[in-house]
């Protein structure tokens, strides 16, 4: 299957623009597997049991650990889909609180040579509530997570009002909330990453977290973070994490740097893929080592194979995402993932999924 999408279907969709391949990627998982008999075929296909799962965080129970990351399915519309093909969880978004178009096209770019994508879609979206009430609508075969930003027309100084709005329109229809702070295609966004800001920002959010949960367990709540900080920022961010009481940290977001690329990437936006590993695996282990391994973390960028996700386990983090390997790799990209991890932890002798995150930032 794999051999098939490499060489007769990728090509045919990389020949199309690259907003227009994802948007056709979206409905062919939409209408093609949407109905229970396309997605168990589909699971049969793709699928793949993890022989060291569930797994257990923050009061949620995956199937396995490797999730699709926000930005694909960006309205929630092909969550059972993305199920089917053996990911875990699935991250919708980013949303904001009210409907927008995004950026001018054309916003995303392949670089080939890199297995990578610059996008500058600046959060095209439904809008939280046309989102809430599709996922409300279904039910689902997987964790589901929302991640929330920012309206572009919302100045940074006003954001904390649009934040906690999206936040209570998410809350019911969110397994976890995601803050995304780090995108590099709204205009300031990064400001809020500083840890006054962020402080602020996350203290809101908690409160009114702790107000809809009443006497149950707060809403898992996570922020994105960029690879593009320095050390003393993600050790501040641990802090103010673990200061909240968050659930944990998502590592990373996008990256503005192009250094060491063969492809001609003169385009500004957020680069993702297989240049990015290395910055976001750094960015994992600094903060599973600040946190002393007491923040879950949630690592994503550059994974392409199971070493890839192994290596971001082996650093630090408790679950895994990717977008771009994804879009490379096509349907059968989470099953041979899942596989994959099943046999590097059997092979290196683990006998649970726990001994193996942050395996390898211990002595």
């Amino acid at each position: 299957m794999s051999w098939l999408f490499r060489k007769l279907v990728r090509p045919a969709l990389f020949a199309l623009n690259p907003e227009t391949a994802h948007e056709f990627g979206i409905d062919a998982l939409r209408f093609g597997l949407g109905t229970a008999a396309a997605r168990n075929v589909a699971s049969r296909l793709y699928g793949s049991e993890f022989s060291f799962g569930p797994i257990e965080r923050f009061g949620l129970r995956f199937a396995n650990p490797l999730g699709i990351a926000a930005g694909f399915d960006k309205n929630g519309v092909a969550v059972n889909a993305l199920a089917a093909l053996g990911f875990g969880f699935v991250e919708v978004g980013t949303v904001t609180l009210r409907p927008q178009t995004g950026n001018p096209k054309p916003r995303l770019f392949r670089l080939v040579e890199d297995g990578a994508l610059i996008n500058r879609l600046g959060f095209n979206n439904d809008g939280v509530e046309r989102v809430v009430a599709r996922l409300r609508r279904a039910s689902h075969r997987c964790i589901v997570g929302i991640n929330i930003g920012k309206n572009r027309d919302v100045p940074v100084d006003d954001a904390i009002p649009n934040y906690v709005d999206c936040f209570r329109r998410a809350y019911s229809a969110a397994d976890y909330v995601a803050v995304n702070v780090s995108s590099p295609n709204t205009p300031n966004l990064r400001e809020l990453q500083r840890p006054e800001s962020l402080r602020e920002l996350l203290r809101e959010l908690q409160n009114v977290n702790g107000e809809l949960s009443g006497t149950s367990a707060l809403k898992p709540l996570f922020v994105k973070i960029a690879p593009d900080v320095a050390e003393s920022d993600v050790e501040a961010i641990v802090g103010i994490a673990l200061e909240f009481d968050l659930a944990g940290l998502i590592a990373t977001n996008t990256t503005v740097e192009r250094s060491g690329l063969r492809s001609d990437a003169t385009e500004t936006g957020g680069l993702s893929g297989k240049p990015l590993r290395d910055r976001s695996t750094g960015i994992v282990r600094l903060a599973h080592r600040h946190s002393k391994g007491r923040l879950p973390i949630i690592g994503v960028g550059g994974i392409f194979s199971a070493g890839d996700a192994f290596e971001k386990i082996a650093a630090g983090a408790s679950l895994v995402q990717a977008y771009t390997g994804f879009v490379y790799g096509g349907p059968s990209f989470a099953g041979e993932i899942v596989r994959g991890l099943d046999a590097i932890l059997t092979r290196l002798g683990f006998t649970s999924y726990e001994e193996a995150v942050g395996s390898g930032a211990r002595p």
